[in-house]
């Protein structure tokens, strides 16, 4: 197989989260690649925001030439919704339980403009983390699993979720949307309404984080895309 994935990460989180999947992936044949965002970085050092992201993202999406496909998670929908408009090289896009925002939308507005409790600001507001990250990311992985992606987990610029969407890759771009149907992150309602902007939508009994709970069966789905 020929074509290349590119792997997105979510807020609070890094590409280390990847790992599993990517094991699965090179065993299918498939060559995957992540980034690292700048608007998630550990306490005290220097963060970034949703357009520095997008930036990030589409560069390495050029830098793989042609053939590649990207995957998004959670957060990671809007740096590939904003930097991948017009760039040929991208076949197909991928939401996994993503944030797919249309022009002019946030990340907060499609929160409903209301932080969900397991918000947590910083004293200088600039800055949030996550109340009980276990449940609400991990709440099917096995214990080891959770307490190693916890452990992971960094600081989320605020400025990130209240950036508008001003480029929308998926009105270009062919896309898929996998909907995680046991997610405490984003709730299923959410990710009903989204995946209906997107050609294709598929569906994973799993929690907010199929790529470390299930990754041989993610694995499998994005093989399925991929040959399509």
């Amino acid at each position: 197989m020929t074509a290349k994935l590119l792997l997105v990460h979510g807020a609070w989180h890094n590409a280390k989260g990847f790992a599993s999947l990517q094991k699965e992936l090179n065993a299918l044949g498939i060559e995957s690649n992540t980034v690292e965002l700048s608007s998630a970085a550990k306490g005290g050092d220097l963060i970034g925001d949703m357009y520095g992201d997008a930036e990030i993202v589409r560069s390495a999406a050029k830098n793989l030439g042609d053939d590649v496909y990207v995957l998004a998670h959670s957060y990671g929908g809007l740096p590939i919704t904003q930097g991948l408009t017009d760039l040929p090289s991208v076949r197909g896009l991928i939401y996994l339980t993503a944030f797919m925002l249309d022009e002019g939308e946030t990340l907060f507005g499609a929160c409903g403009g209301q932080a969900p409790p397991w918000w947590v600001y910083s004293a200088d507001n600039t800055r949030l983390t996550t109340q009980d990250p276990g449940s609400v990311f991990y709440n099917t992985c096995s214990a080891e699993i959770k307490s190693s992606a916890i452990s992971e987990l960094r600081t989320q610029s605020l400025i990130s979720f209240n950036q508008e969407i001003t480029n929308i890759a998926w009105k270009k771009i062919n896309s898929t949307y996998i909907i995680c149907e046991q997610d405490q992150a984003i709730p299923l309602f959410a990710q009903e309404a989204m995946s209906q902007r997107a050609n294709q939508v598929m569906r994973i009994d799993t929690d907010h984080s199929p790529f470390l709970c299930k990754p041989k069966e993610l694995s499998e789905m994005l093989e399925e895309i991929l040959k399509k």
